[in-house]
């Protein structure tokens, strides 16, 4: 039975914690029967009640776990706790449960096969979004031409809270990432692919959340200076033979 981890970073989420864990808990259980799972709670220096919440929650399941960060970052959530597990198969997902559970078998069903990483997409043809408002989907499309023409990658969507990745292929990647925030995904992404790793992008359906405190534009601009860091750095060399 292969190990996999399932990872929630989170940000005071003492709304939806406590809604929505037990959802995915759940999902896992019924959906997940042919692995050993675990789900982590990487708090990245929360100010509410997520921290005594995540404890209370962790406490009454053995399977879930609760990780404490003293610094923001969703990148830095994910790098610290994908770097601390030993499961076979890493993964993560927002906590708003934006991306439909429905296709979590397939982000890890696509590493049995042979991907290295997959990924959930909002952007591939197939893909259903909800709720979403025009300049979400004006910028998220603008980004995506963006990264694709300044790399010539193959996939469309990089910032989907929706991925899965092979813990070798983590090992090797998570060293090279310089980001610890929101473009933690592209960079990757685009450091994987560049250095020949296989993705696979699966369309899923996605509902916005209209509670969501990222802010957008803020976030698009350290977006835009990863990209073009990125292609001044090329990072992904240092893994070519």
């Amino acid at each position: 039975m292969k190990t996999l981890t399932v990872v929630v970073p989170v940000f005071n989420e003492e709304v939806d914690l406590p809604k929505n864990l037990p959802k995915l808990a759940s999902f896992l259980a019924r959906k997940m029967p042919g692995y050993d799972w675990e789900i982590v709670i990487a708090d990245n220096a929360s100010s509410d009640k997520t921290p005594e919440i995540a404890r209370e929650i962790a406490g009454n399941n053995k399977r879930i776990k609760y990780l404490r960060l003293a610094k923001k970052g969703r990148g830095l959530a994910l790098k610290t706790a994908w770097a601390k597990s030993t499961s076979e198969l890493l993964s993560y997902m927002d906590i708003d449960l934006s991306s439909d559970l429905e296709y979590f078998p397939k982000l890890i069903g696509a590493l049995e096969k042979n991907a290295d990483i997959a990924i959930g997409s909002r952007l591939a043809p197939g893909a259903k979004v909800y709720g979403r408002t025009l300049m979400r989907e004006i910028m998220s499309r603008g980004y995506s031409l963006l990264f694709r023409t300044l790399f010539w990658t193959s996939f469309r969507d990089a910032q989907c809270g929706f991925k899965a990745i092979k813990k070798p292929v983590a090992e090797k990647i998570l060293p090279l990432i310089n980001d610890t925030g929101w473009f933690f995904d592209s960079e990757l992404l685009i450091i994987a692919e560049k250095a020949g790793m296989k993705i696979e992008e699966i369309p899923i359906i996605w509902r916005d959340d209209p509670a969501s405190t990222v802010k957008v534009a803020k976030t698009a601009w350290g977006d835009i200076q990863g990209l073009f860091r990125l292609f001044s750095e090329k990072p992904w060399k240092n893994l070519k033979k």
